[in-house]
Parts: structure tokens; sequence; C-alpha cells
């Protein structure tokens, strides 16, 4: 499913540059669009090849989340979907449409960011308030929940962890907590609220970080699972550092 999703990604966000060189069918009249026809729902999927493929639709809609879609619109996705898969004359110019996907992209996905950021702006301020908080100049909240006895890792250290990370509305989306096996990773090559927070740790004990987005994964968060601009919390138990 990896790979899938990947191919997936990279196959659309390299769309532009692909139709910039690619020829296309001629336009209907008017360039226009044409309407969908209305058609039947489609039933839900029952054998195991149905519902494979509708595993793929699963996975190109999720690599479609930054373009915040309405309902309309996805109906237009859908159509374009229907027509390049069944081989019917494309009814836009992909050569004139297609290299202002990534332009549409971004202006949706920096939208949606700054919402993201003021939903979260609350949180934040109210996080670095609870007892015990502390906040640096970075934004980095960070909150002791068990101190540890060990040494505390520098950035260029490896260390061994378990975390629980959460959105601001506590929807789980990473844990190695949940997998049952702590992670390792050399702390510089982690997002920089790992990289700070976890220095201030030592071995044995557990913390909480509180990470505002721009020392998270930004603006362009990490479709589909972690939304542009999102505010992250991390408890994070550090349980060694690894010798080289």
């Amino acid at each position: 499913m990896r790979l899938l999703t990947a191919v997936l990604f990279v196959t659309f966000a390299a769309l532009p540059a692909l139709a910039a060189g690619a020829s296309s069918a001629p336009e209907t009249k008017a360039q226009a669009p044409k309407v969908a026809a209305k058609r039947a729902p489609q039933a839900a999927p029952s054998t195991e090849e149905e519902k494979t493929l509708y595993a793929l639709g699963l996975v190109v809609g999720r690599n479609l989340t930054t373009f915040s879609l309405s309902a309309s619109e996805v109906g237009f996705v859908e159509l374009g979907l229907r027509d390049a898969a069944l081989g019917k004359e494309p009814q836009v110019d992909l050569q004139v449409y297609g290299p202002k996907l990534e332009a549409l992209n971004q202006s949706r996905a920096g939208k949606k960011a700054a919402q993201e950021k003021t939903k979260a702006k609350s949180f934040l301020d109210k996080a670095a308030k609870e007892p015990g908080a502390s906040a640096s100049s970075s934004g980095l909240i960070y909150t002791d929940i068990r101190a540890g006895t060990g040494d505390s890792p520098k950035a260029t250290d490896k260390v061994k962890v378990h975390y629980h990370g959460t959105l601001t509305d506590g929807k789980v989306f990473d844990s190695s907590v949940q997998r049952g096996q702590p992670a390792e990773f050399p702390l510089n090559g982690v997002i920089p609220c790992w990289t700070e927070g976890v220095q201030k740790m030592k071995v044995g004990g557990k913390a909480k970080l509180v990470c505002p987005s721009k020392i998270a994964y930004g603006d362009a968060g990490s479709p589909p699972v972690i939304p542009g601009g999102a505010a992250l919390i991390f408890e994070v138990e550090l349980l060694d550092i690894v010798k080289p």
C-alpha cells in the first residue's frame, strides 16, 4: 500500500510537468467542460476485486486532501478520472490546464494551513499555561511527565523511544505505543520540535511535547494524515541513548 501511495502521489505531483510536454486531443466546442450525466449511486463493493478497486479510489482520494475539495468539485475530478481511465476524449486541453494544478494546490493548501494555525492558536495558548509547562523561543511547549535519571542525549545522538502522537482534536496520527515497538532514530533527523524537546529529557523520563506547525511539518503538513499548519502533541518516553 505504501508503494502504491507513493507512486500515485509522485505521478499526480508530476502531472503539470508531464502535461506541458504531452500532446492533447482537440477540445470540444467553445472549449467548455461537458456536464456529467447523472447516474445511479455506485453499489457498495462486495467481491474481493471490487473492494481492492475501492481501495484504489481511497488511495487516490487521500492524496487529494490538500485541495480541500467540495462535493461538487469531487464530481469534476471523478469525471476527469473516468474519461482518462475509459479512454474517452478529454474535455479540456491538458497542456493548458495541467500546469495549473500546482498553483491550485498551493493556493488551497495555503488557505487550509492558515485556518489550521488559527484553530491551533487557542490550544497552544492554553497548553503553555498548564502546570509544569515551559515554552521556549521556538514555540515548543515542554512538560515533564516523569523525570528521568540517566543521561540527556545530544542532537547528534541516536535515541530509542516510545511515543504517542495526536492532533489537537485528540486524533492519533502515529504511535509506537500502539504498535508495541519502540522506535530508534538520529535526533537530528526528525522534526525540530523533537530535536529540541528530547534533548531536554533524561533516559528513563517521559515528557509531553506540544509542537506548533513551524517546528513540526509546517504549512505543507504530511498528507493525508497531518494537515498543513497543524500543531502536534507527543508523549515521549526516552528509553535509551543508542551507542554506536
